[in-house]
């Protein structure tokens, strides 16, 4: 059952969001060659606890196997949900995706970013900007009475066009009081039954994209999403709020 916001909550993860934007805008500059993943988390925790925030990725999933991190930090190949380590060192050249979810005024918002490391290659780069841009893209495509579908249609048709695949497994979501609600959100179109956009959705949109194949694999620690191939991928993600005006973006300052 998707669920509305009142204007209050909205408020609220206005708030939490301007809030996370900047956690996300630090750890981005604290990434460097040099530097291990587990540094990059303990930066993030600790900005997102000063800001009187709760890191909400962790202790997600299963009792047996619970996320260790406060980020997910996820290098190259690796798509989403990279456990930070004390031993995985950034290096140059290297595709850096963070994704972080807070809990701010007893609401979540949630986001992810692709940095490069150093100097990135030509190829990284344009897989990084058509990410970034075909989020852009389908944000585009949210309005009240719009349909949820339009918004995959975009994101797919952008990639495409520049040579690249819409990973089909993993998808977008609500969000607010649980860091997963319901719709699921596509970024590639199906048929499946379309979702009616309605003001006071609070929707995590974040297209994973990849150079190669949009086949993905687990690693072994049973978190880490790869791609299949082992070319690279990259992810975006902005928490927004459907208004009687269009959309607004609440991970963004």
């Amino acid at each position: 059952m998707i669920i509305i916001k009142t204007q209050k909550e909205i408020d609220a993860m206005r708030r939490g969001g301007n809030l996370l934007a900047g956690v996300m805008e630090e750890v981005g500059k604290f990434i460097a060659p040099g530097k291990s993943t587990h540094e990059v988390n303990e930066l993030a925790r600790k900005l997102i606890f000063d800001r009187g925030g709760y890191p909400v990725f962790e202790g997600q999933g299963e009792p047996d196997n619970p996320f260790p991190g406060a980020i997910c930090i996820s290098l190259n190949n690796e798509i989403v949900h990279g456990i930070p380590r004390k031993d995985r060192i950034i290096k140059e050249g290297d595709l850096v995706k963070i994704d972080v979810g807070m809990e701010y005024g007893g609401l979540i918002t949630d986001m992810a970013r692709t940095f490069g490391a150093g100097k990135i290659s030509v190829d990284a780069q344009k897989l990084l900007d058509a990410t970034r841009e075909s989020l852009n893209e389908g944000i585009n495509m949210i309005f009240p009475g719009g349909k949820l579908s339009r918004y995959s249609e975009a994101v797919e048709k952008y990639v495409k066009a520049r040579g690249f695949s819409v990973v089909r497994d993993l998808v977008g979501h609500g969000v607010g009081h649980e860091l997963h609600e319901d719709p699921q959100i596509l970024n590639y179109r199906a048929r499946i039954k379309d979702t009616v956009i309605e003001e006071g959705m609070t929707l995590a949109l974040e297209p994973m994209i990849n150079a190669g194949t949009y086949a993905i694999k687990i690693l072994p620690d049973g978190w880490t999403f790869a791609t299949r191939d082992g070319k690279l991928s990259a992810h975006f993600e902005d928490t927004i709020a459907v208004t009687k005006k269009g959309v607004e973006i609440l991970t963004r300052k």
